[in-house]
């Protein structure tokens, strides 16, 4: 089964984003070390994002109150994630290298996603757990191993 080209501009605006993370990453984590504290960093990136969401959220059609109320509350803790990765990467990739921060990350990601999907949680489309799956999962996170370099001790 062939990628349409809408579905291959979709693929290439992803793996930007993936290339985001790291740059992203280094430079809150080059932030918080210069402020010399993590959560000021933080709290700039997300101001920023902040700005330039609004800019976008008012210049499109805004959802009704009752569209808002209506999603379960649980929808709404994706932040609680965002601020988590954000405040951890920012603190932890100095103390053991960004490579090393973002290889555990994209682990963490794997494993989750695998996860999310198998069960269908959130409402994602289910996709079982196969040995192929897992095979290539474990391929993967033996790539990243291969490819991160030793941690320092923390």
């Amino acid at each position: 089964m062939g990628w349409s080209s809408h579905a291959f501009l979709l693929g290439v605006v992803m793996i930007i984003a993936g290339a985001g993370i790291p740059i992203m990453a280094a430079l809150n984590a080059g932030l918080g070390t210069r402020l010399g504290n993590p959560i000021p960093a933080a709290f700039v990136l997300f101001l920023l994002a902040l700005a330039v969401t609004a800019v976008l959220t008012f210049s499109n059609p805004l959802p009704s109150k009752d569209q808002v109320i209506a999603i379960p509350i649980h929808y709404y803790l994706g932040g609680l994630f965002v601020a988590f990765y954000i405040l951890s990467i920012t603190w932890i990739a100095p103390k053991i290298g960004l490579g090393n921060a973002i290889f555990l990350v994209l682990i963490g990601q794997l494993v989750a996603a695998m996860i999310i999907d198998h069960y269908g949680l959130l409402n994602a489309s289910k996709t079982s757990v196969t040995a192929a799956r897992i095979a290539g999962v474990g391929l993967m996170v033996a790539g990243i191993y291969l490819a991160r370099k030793p941690m320092i001790d923390v």
